[in-house]
Formats: structure tokens, sequence, C-alpha cells
């Protein structure tokens, strides 16, 4: 990039960073419109499911608890509990995909695509094999280093040979690495029917069967990795101009990506940890949200944590619905939709990330 490029660049970002008070205000009344649908989607997944319970059931079991009503105690030990680990993990895993798609400006990053899903679940797998751990509390240190293990495997290899890391090689050194773990995650389940057991309804995804104690246990890396990214945006708007750029405002790049990449393998080790492999949420939501509010990573951030958390729950919900009075894993929901958008963005000529 020339000196004039990059002078350009750097007033395109200030110029998109400097808007008036009604564009402020329009993407403030998106956000808080955002926080309502997130409440109107919890109380449906509150209410539906292979029994139907009314909003007052739902809102009683809320704020006036009574164990004797049988669908009060379905709500409040059954879809709370989904509910609220459906809403965390969405919104961490859109707001880690659109972290990985800024810092390496790749707009097919996500943490499945990255190996990062992969390698957490790989280790959750092998300490259940090895060590018969099956708690979240237990394993999820092993999903931390498994998804930073991956996630180095990855960068190293794709920024193998001449020209350093480039989107391409980032991808498919991804997709090596995803499917070499994969084989390996199937092998130890093949040996061991205990294991299979163990983990056969999480490694689909789900959010089935969880209990409040695993969210608390996982609140503080899912909700603290994703607010901590949340309030680097304008750190991650220099990140994508580019590497000289970013330098000649000042930037350390070479730090910033390394704190936005520890903070992704935080939230998605958790994410892994409470819900299984879920993929597509990380991928597709920064890109229905740019769609929609532009490319301004201050605002990117949190409407792709809302944007997520609707989804996931929304998926879950349909999941409940299409095979009632059975269940299809959120996982299988969210790939079902995600695989055709994963086909339309890579037709695409230019993606913007």
């Amino acid at each position: 990039m020339t000196a004039s490029e990059t002078a350009q660049a750097i007033q395109a970002t200030r110029n998109r960073e400097r808007q008036s008070g009604a564009g402020l205000a329009v993407r403030g009344v998106g956000l808080i419109a955002g926080l309502v649908a997130v409440a109107a989607i919890a109380i449906v997944s509150l209410r539906i499911g292979s029994i139907e319970i009314s909003t007052g059931d739902a809102w009683a079991a809320l704020f006036n608890y009574d164990s004797d009503v049988y669908n009060q105690t379905v709500v409040r030990t059954l879809r709370l509990p989904r509910t609220i680990i459906a809403l965390g993990v969405g919104a961490a895993l859109a707001t880690a995909g659109a972290t990985m798609q800024a810092v390496t400006r790749n707009p097919l990053a996500d943490p499945s695509i990255l190996g990062v899903s992969s390698g957490a679940t790989f280790a959750i797998v092998m300490a259940t094999f090895y060590l018969r751990l099956s708690a979240p509390s237990q394993y999820v240190w092993f999903a931390f280093a498994g998804a930073l293990l991956a996630s180095l495997l990855v960068f190293a290899i794709g920024s193998a040979g001449r020209g350093g890391p480039s989107p391409i090689k980032l991808a498919l050194a991804g997709v090596v690495i995803s499917a070499l773990l994969g084989s390996w995650t199937s092998a130890l389940l093949l040996l061991d029917e205990n294991t299979l057991d163990t983990v056969r309804f999480w490694l689909a995804g789900s959010v089935v069967g969880r209990s409040l104690d695993t969210f608390w246990t996982l609140s503080p890396f899912l909700l603290g990795g994703t607010l901590a990214m949340i309030f680097l945006g304008h750190q991650l708007n220099v990140l994508n101009l580019g590497e000289e750029s970013a330098r000649a405002l000042g930037m350390n790049t070479g730090r910033m990506r390394l704190i936005c990449s520890l903070l992704v393998v935080i939230v998605v080790g958790a994410a892994v940890s409470a819900a299984g492999p879920i993929a597509f949420v990380g991928l597709a939501t920064p890109h229905i949200v740019r769609a929609v509010i532009g490319p301004d990573y201050r605002w990117v951030l949190p409407y792709s944590a809302i944007t997520g958390a609707i989804l996931l729950t929304a998926a879950d919900v349909a999941g409940r619905i299409v095979a009632r009075p059975a269940e299809i894993q959120v996982g299988i929901m969210t790939a079902v939709v995600g695989a055709p958008f994963l086909i339309y963005l890579a037709r695409q000529r230019t993606v913007e990330a």
C-alpha cells in the first residue's frame, strides 16, 4: 500500500467513526430494539417444547415460582438453563467470529473453520477418554489448551511459505487441521463406548441437559471475554486497515492480534465446554450485521453479540418444533442453515470483512 493509499484508508476510518448525532441515535435505538428481541426470543424459548406452556406460567416460573406446578417446574429446571446458555453461547460465538474476521482480515474466518472449535472438542474428548472427566468445570481448561494449540498450528501452517499468512492459506490450514482433529476425535470415540455415551449429544452441539451451575461456572469466560472483545471495536477498526496503516497510527499490531486471539480462545473454549462444537454462528452473524449497519467494529461487535444470541436461541426453538415430540440438536440446525450461507459467501467475488 502506497503512502497516499494509507492516508486515504486512515481518513476513511476516521470519517466512519466520526458519525453524526442522528446516526449514533439510530444505532443506539437499534441496540435497544435488539435487546427487546432477545427478551422476546427468550420468552418463546421458555414456552415452546414438547408441551406448550403459557406466557403466564413462564412468567410465574421466573418471578413467582411454585414447585408444585408442573409447567413452572419444567420452565425453571429444564428450559430456563438451556435458554440462558443458548443466549450466552450465541453471543460469544458471534462476537468471536467478528473478532477473528477483523484480526485475520479473512471474511471466512470462524472458530469452526479455523480449527479453534475442533481443538477444544478434541481436548475435551481426550479428557473424557483418559481422565473420565464429565463436568464443564473439570474439562474447560482442556478446552482452552486445545483451542490455543489448534489455532497456533493453523496460523503456523497458514504463515508458511512466501508472502506470510493470507485469508485463503489460513482457511485451507483450518480445514486441514479441523479434519485431522475430527478424525482423531472419532478414533477415540470408537475405541471407548463409555466416552461415546458421555459426549455423543454434546458433540452434535446441544444446550440440553445443562444446569445453571454450568453457566455460572463458565460465565466469567463467556461474558468476560465477549465484553472485552466488544470494547476493542476501535482497535479492530484500525487493525482492519492493514499492517502498514495500523502501525502508522501507532498500534503495536502483534500485541493487539495476540490479545484478540487469546480472547477468542477463551470464549470459544468456554462455549464448546458448555454446548459442544456449534458451527456457522460465528461465520454468518458478522456478515448479516455488516450488511445492515456497515463495517464499523465499534457497532459490529455489540450487534453481533445480540444477533448471535437471537439466532442460536431461535435455532434451538426450531429444533424442538420440526421433529416434535423429539428434538433436533441446535448444532445440527445451525449447520443446516449455515452450510448454504457458506456456499453463498464462497461464490461472492468480494466479501466485506
